[in-house]
């Protein structure tokens, strides 16, 4: 009698198919998840309320004028950067080279557009991140106001992409800014 090896070859599959299942939620649950904080809020809440953010930057700038230094890099408030890959801003940004690695300054300009007075009641939020990781994050909190600016000072650890997001809050408005660019 002439004995039948296909069973056998089909049992094989299915051990090596369950086997490489096993080990594929294993290799899962052992790498990290790195959280997303756009805006300083988790992605489900900036997903679902998109259109208010966008809403409340242009209700923020028809009362405020508002600027932002970064190392002597001017930039307006705006969250447009979200909508474009990291290539793209290395290539095609004026964002590009905003960052150093060791020292560098953000200074926030607010002032009301209808008097032009400054505001020096603004609660400024902003980290600065790395959009592969979390290990590096920089969370800027502490603003010092004087010579009607708001400015902080951050090192970072070193050279790459850096994701800037924060919000502004000037009693009941929020101004949203998420600005990528790179360290050198």
């Amino acid at each position: 009698m002439k004995r039948n090896y296909w069973p056998l070859l089909f049992i094989a599959i299915f051990t090596f198919t369950i086997y490489m299942v096993f080990w594929t939620v294993y290799n899962a649950i052992q790498t990290p998840v790195q959280q997303d904080d756009s805006f300083l809020n988790s992605y489900q809440n900036v997903d679902g309320n998109f259109n208010e953010i966008a809403l409340s930057n242009e209700q923020f700038l028809e009362k405020y004028d508002f600027e932002l230094l970064i190392n002597n890099h001017t930039f307006e408030l705006s969250f447009q950067d979200i909508y474009y890959s990291q290539k793209v801003i290395e290539t095609k940004s004026e964002h590009k080279n905003a960052l150093n690695v060791e020292n560098n300054t953000i200074s926030v300009s607010i002032k009301e557009k209808k008097s032009n007075e400054p505001i020096s009641n603004a609660l400024i939020s902003m980290r600065v991140m790395a959009p592969t990781n979390n290990n590096h994050d920089t969370d800027l909190e502490d603003f010092n106001y004087s010579n009607n600016m708001y400015s902080s000072e951050f090192p970072l650890p070193n050279k790459g992409n850096f994701n800037i997001t924060g919000v502004i809050t000037i009693d009941d408005q929020k101004a949203y800014i998420f600005i990528k660019t790179n360290a050198l």
